[in-house]
């Protein structure tokens, strides 16, 4: 069979020979994590390092260029917050511009659903803390002791990702 030629002439080997891969600018690829439990809670760190340092957010953070997302995932969960083997559900892809100060970052979001009493989180790598929190989520709020805050308050684009999660798992019920 003949090797098929674009319109300048190239086969698919001399075409990649030639790429430059910085022709286009890239962006960094996360994995944030939505973990929901059987009391109306959501598992939240703290963050211990900029941006937002001192913020609650979802777990999360960079791939590596060797790993799928769902991995990226799993890792990110088990360095943040002790917890593995959760099933992982795919919520959606966020990529809206200045998510994250640092720069053009995409992430893709998960979201698991556990019972409180079997998991214990525990903040590991650059989560300060861990902690649930409960949602009100007609005015979302979420609660934790005597304190309170609106999602709004979430770091990164933290409060999309957790409404998406809410909303898919209400469809799901």
């Amino acid at each position: 069979m003949a090797k098929r030629r674009d319109r300048q002439g190239l086969t698919e080997a001399e075409f990649l020979a030639a790429y430059d891969p910085d022709r286009y600018p890239k962006p960094a690829v996360t994995a944030d994590i939505v973990i929901l439990n059987d009391r109306d809670e959501v598992l939240l760190v703290r963050r211990g390092g900029h941006p937002f340092l001192g913020c609650w957010a979802l777990p999360g953070g960079f791939a590596n260029p060797d790993e799928p997302l769902a991995q990226t995932a799993a890792r990110e969960l088990a360095e943040e917050t002790g917890l593995t083997g959760l099933p992982l559900t795919l919520i959606g892809v966020f990529s809206e511009p200045g998510r994250d100060p640092r720069g053009w970052t995409i992430s893709a979001a998960y979201s698991s659903c556990v019972r409180k009493a079997v998991v214990i989180p525990r903040a590991g790598d650059d989560a300060a803390a861990t902690a649930w929190w409960r949602i009100d989520a007609a005015g979302q709020i979420l609660h934790r002791g005597d304190e309170a805050m609106t999602f709004q308050d979430l770091a990164f684009d933290h409060a999309a990702i957790l409404t998406a999660a809410l909303a898919q798992r209400a469809w799901d019920e």
